[in-house]
């Protein structure tokens, strides 16, 4: 499906981002006992922070108070006030630690998650999303959150206990200059409220963008060949730089709006703290002269110190909040997007009293009807019946549903109307593992995964002996080259096998279908990636393993199905004819104007 038949997303409202968080909540405490330990590091730390400008204080006192200065009291206070400091700074620490180790573990869970829920998703998903755009979110918006996790939650909440604490500490020493803060702390909470509303979409924009420059990454970097073969590198390039373009513009756009609370929120919090010290040594001078009498309004320069620090302390996170503001926007549209995949809807459960298919190879399908999108049908009305051990080729041209035919088989995707039955059992009354272990596919797009060329043979049939390996490598015409590499069947494959050929590919996929002991194939141009001559000599190998099952094979070569029991012809979701090679050319229809495009000069 196309990428305009995706549903569009909307911005979170603030209910939806209450639950984003509280979900990312709920992974932490997953944990409760290093979450506990950070708590309590996380308390201990702070409180021993705030008590520092406390003592700061009490040692002033001791210099300028009446009477001569107490130095044992001074390097007592000084003495208590590093070994806080130094306490605070060592759990802050381990703190830390404690932080990195959750958060891996909550990454590496959240990870596990989002790739168990992909393989539970129906091909429908995969078909809606780039594989790059998917990637972003497994990788980068999971390694976004573990950074937000591990930094910027254990700032707000350690800034937490520090602003709550500093406040405590302030109004014991002077209530009076706490209210310098009810006039700036506002403007600094409606400044950030107001710039959060335009950021968050910028944010969530980012996030998109850098998916769809992923996509396109990916899908143009396993297309080289063709690319170069076509010399539209600079055509790629151009599309490249427009993407990339918007996704750096996203990018500035966001970090720019993001960046701009910080300084003024700093601005707003070195005005407060210019404000207390000049009430603050207003209020001591008056203290000195017994002009106020009013307990509210005498303070002792230590304290006058003290409410410095403390007011520091407080403003401090404030200004913190801000710049970090940024990076939790950027955090949530990560946890969106990722959450977005994990409450995707898994293909539906089987039924309660779904069977396990026990296939002999009988497929009725009775006035199938399907299309992808909600009212543009591609198969109409579509009956066939397949017997057991017949072989049933499905030709038509570009675009006929030959392939959808296929996805319906497999139950990729369920019908709109009609049924499809198996040996009578209704196709929904099966278990689809069941269903799915019926068949056995060897595919155009062939996949190896990273391993042994053995263990990519054997994959179907993990229990294969390595003389049954090496007998379907040979059927399928692939042991001589097997043989020539250094490791032989031990040779690791990587990404997909790109150091073979699609033939050598190809050959090995179809040896993986020769060791399957599925009562039904199928064979999706199944030869298209070989050369007529390696066909030819595999054919036999082929027809070997048709032999006793009930196959249904896709080809636009024509020669690969002449052999066939039935052939469909298939135009427009319709099967317009249908008979052996030999009926279909006397009819003189489409079939024998296809074959004979091919075959008559």
């Amino acid at each position: 499906m196309s990428n305009q038949n995706k549903p569009q997303k909307t911005p979170m409202t603030p209910t939806q981002r209450r639950r984003t968080l509280l979900r990312l909540c709920k992974y932490m405490f997953r944990y409760p006992g290093l979450v506990l330990l950070a708590f309590a590091l996380m308390m201990s730390a702070n409180v021993l922070a705030l008590a520092g400008p406390k003592l700061s204080g009490l040692a002033i006192d001791e210099i300028v108070g009446p009477g001569q200065v107490n130095f044992e009291r001074v390097f007592l206070f000084c003495a208590l006030m590093i070994a806080f400091y130094v306490m605070s700074g060592l759990m802050s620490y381990l703190l830390s630690i404690v932080m990195v180790n959750l958060s891996q573990r909550i990454t590496y869970t959240m990870r596990k998650e989002v790739f168990d829920h992909l393989t539970d998703l129906p091909v429908g998903f995969f078909d809606m999303h780039q594989t790059g755009e998917i990637v972003s979110r497994l990788s980068y918006d999971i390694d976004t959150l573990n950074a937000s996790l591990s930094n910027d939650v254990l700032a707000i909440c350690a800034n937490s206990i520090t602003v709550v604490g500093s406040m405590i500490m302030m109004l014991t020493i002077s209530p009076v200059l706490i209210l310098v803060f009810v006039i700036t702390v506002p403007i600094s909470l409606i400044f950030t409220k107001y710039k959060s509303t335009h950021i968050r979409p910028l944010f969530r924009k980012r996030s998109a963008k850098l998916g769809e420059l992923n996509g396109f990454a990916e899908e143009m970097l396993s297309g080289q060949k063709t690319i170069r073969t076509y010399g539209k590198e600079k055509v790629i390039t151009d599309r490249f730089d427009l993407r990339n373009e918007d996704a750096c513009s996203a990018y500035y756009k966001a970090d720019y709006h993001g960046s701009v609370i910080g300084p003024t929120v700093n601005f707003v919090s070195n005005l407060s703290i210019a404000l207390i010290t000049l009430l603050g040594s207003i209020f001591y001078m008056f203290s000195l002269g017994g002009t106020v009498q009013n307990p509210l309004f005498i303070i002792g320069l230590g304290d006058v110190g003290s409410f410095v620090q403390y007011a520091r302390k407080f403003a401090g996170p404030i200004n913190e909040f801000a710049n970090i503001f940024s990076e939790l926007q950027s955090a949530l549209s990560a946890a969106e997007r990722v959450f977005g995949v994990i409450d995707q809807a898994p293909e539906p459960a089987d039924k309660k009293d779904a069977v396990v298919l026990d296939a002999k190879g009988r497929v009725t399908l009775d006035k199938v009807e399907f299309g992808y999108v909600q009212g543009k049908q591609i198969l109409h009305g579509l009956s066939v019946k397949v017997e057991p051990g017949q072989t049933v080729a499905i030709v038509g041209p570009t675009g006929a549903g030959k392939t959808t035919i296929i996805n319906l088989l497999m139950r990729f995707y369920d019908i709109d109307a009609g049924e499809i039955t198996f040996d009578g059992i209704p196709i929904t009354d099966a278990t689809r593992d069941s269903l799915r272990k019926s068949f056995t596919m060897v595919l155009q797009d062939t996949w190896l995964f990273g391993g042994s060329i053995r263990d990519n043979i054997a994959y179907g049939r993990e229990d294969a002996t390595d003389e049954e390996v090496v007998d379907a490598a040979k059927a399928a015409k692939i042991h001589h080259f097997i043989m020539s590499l250094p490791q032989g069947y031990a040779t690791q494959l990587s990404d997909g096998g790109v150091n073979l050929s699609k033939g050598q590919r190809q050959l090995i996929t179809i040896a993986r279908a020769m060791l399957s002991r599925a009562p039904m194939l199928i064979l999706d141009e199944a030869t298209s990636n070989v050369d007529s001559r390696t066909e030819h000599q595999i054919q036999d190998a082929m027809l070997a393993l048709m032999k006793g099952k009930t196959c249904f094979v896709i080809a636009h070569r024509l020669s690969t199905v002449q052999h066939a029991d039935n052939i469909l012809v298939v135009k427009d979701g319709n099967i317009i004819e249908s008979g052996t090679h030999e009926q279909l050319l006397e009819m003189g229809g489409f079939y024998a104007s296809l074959y004979g495009a091919q075959f008559v000069n």
